[in-house]
């Protein structure tokens, strides 16, 4: 902890900055890239490159405090299985645009919670996804999963249509913490969904754990680490709780005064990444970790590590196409997001017309400046000269960024000709770098905190 008071200096307490999934971040998105840019960009897709779908499933039978996305809650199954429906047709609507030829290699089911779906609606789903976007010779399929929302059938129906991989959601074991939080889930209610996935053949297991939640100490943190551990998770994200109550109406439920002060919070998370480096795990960009020979960390050590929307991903396609309520495209040209509200997004459904509510085109320097905070966020460095092989000369044009953070951030940047790096013992503040080349910061938006 010796360098918490220069960090401190430098803002890793006040600052509030983007996660930097994306480039610009939705706050620069606008009505006035939608519906018909989203269709003109699927029309121009190249067939010869794959392509990553995301879908959407915003139903949860119990809507957690800490959660920010957008979810909404449901006791029946009447409201998810007209929402499947309306993803069927919003996918026929895909692939009249669609190029002949066009394949699927990553599929991301997130949520809200995709095991509210019976191994019927697995089934169904799957199936229309496969007839628009049949999957590519190499194919990975994940799922996020609720522990307290699958049984063997779900697992087994998800195995059928080929997950790959498992998202499982634990963020704390702690009684205390997750009661404070709204999401109660024991360990041995994790352990057996382990088992289950194991017995299903599900190589590949993400755990996802949050720090800097109500009542979480040291003690705590370490405890639901050991449990975690147990599991022999391939990847862990460790995410800092982002406590955004203007945003997410359900934080207000949370106690503020219970939730870890600034120190508090960052010696949970230098503690957690200590812990999992113990273990054997590579630590992967801000928050993540892998076990080596996992293929997180093998487009680590090979350069190709990537970050999009989901995180950290090894995911090589450019090509991101988003489905369903709240979803967000990323296609070469920029950004479009589908109507956030379920029923909003059933409506234009209904109607013909493409969900895309709002958006964003990119220019050849957004273009420049999105892969700069990229490599920042993947690698903690920044090599103008490599930069320019992908670039050209405009890559030069970012010097004064360079200089800026070496300069502002003394000693933890070094610039050595036209490349910074980052230390080891300066990583927590790379978001807030990063922020150096961010030129689209709207007024009046509030990120979460940078720590």
């Amino acid at each position: 902890m010796e360098h918490t008071e220069s960090l401190k200096a430098l803002g890793l307490f006040d600052a509030r900055v983007p996660r930097y999934t994306s480039y610009p971040t939705a706050a620069a998105f606008t009505p006035d890239t939608g519906a018909s840019f989203q269709g003109r960009a699927l029309e121009t897709l190249n067939p010869k490159e794959p392509v990553s779908v995301y879908i959407h499933i915003p139903f949860c039978e119990r809507l957690c405090w800490f959660c920010a996305c957008h979810t909404q809650g449901t006791k029946t199954l009447g409201p998810v299985e007209s929402y499947i429906e309306t993803l069927e047709a919003e996918l026929e609507m895909v692939r009249a645009k669609l190029p002949d030829g066009l394949k699927m290699g990553n599929l991301h089911w997130g949520g809200g919670t995709p095991t509210i779906l019976p191994p019927a609606l697995i089934h169904r789903l799957a199936e229309a996804i496969r007839r628009v976007f049949p999957p590519a010779d190499v194919f990975e399929f994940s799922v996020e999963i609720d522990p307290t929302m699958v049984d063997r059938a779900k697992i087994e129906a998800l195995a059928a249509e080929g997950m790959t991989r498992a998202s499982i959601g634990i963020q704390d074991f702690d009684p205390q913490v997750q009661e404070a939080i709204g999401r109660l889930q024991s360990f041995d209610v994790t352990r057996a969904c382990v088992e289950d996935l194991r017995a299903a053949g599900i190589t590949s297991l993400n755990t996802d754990l949050v720090y800097g939640l109500p009542h979480q100490c040291l003690a705590r943190i370490e405890d639901t680490i050991d449990k975690v551990l147990t599991f022999a998770p391939d990847r862990v994200a460790l995410f800092g709780y982002a406590h955004v109550p203007w945003v997410s109406k359900r934080q207000k439920l949370i106690d503020e005064d219970a939730l870890p002060g600034d120190l508090a919070r960052y010696n949970l998370a230098t503690r957690a990444g200590e812990l999992f480096v113990a273990e054997g795990l590579t630590p992967i960009g801000i928050d993540h970790f892998a076990r080596p020979g996992d293929d997180l960390a093998t487009a680590l050590e090979t350069g190709h590590l990537r970050r999009n929307f989901q995180g950290y991903t090894a995911d090589s396609c450019r090509t991101l196409i988003g489905l369903g309520a709240s979803s967000i495209s990323h296609f070469p040209e920029g950004y479009v997001q589908n109507a956030p509200a379920t029923a909003a997004y059933k409506q234009r459904i209904a109607k013909g017309v493409f969900p895309g509510s709002r958006g964003y085109r990119m220019t050849s320097e957004d273009q420049l400046r999105a892969r700069a905070i990229e490599h920042l966020m993947c690698t903690f460095a920044l090599d103008l000269d490599d930069l320019s092989q992908e670039f050209g000369a405009r890559a030069q044009t970012l010097l004064p960024c360079l200089m800026e953070v070496a300069t502002r951030f003394a000693p933890f940047a070094k610039l050595t000709g036209k490349r910074i790096e980052i230390a080891p013992e300066g990583r927590s503040l790379t978001r807030i770098i990063a922020s150096v080349f961010d030129q689209h910061v709207p007024e009046g938006v509030r990120y979460s905190r940078a720590s």
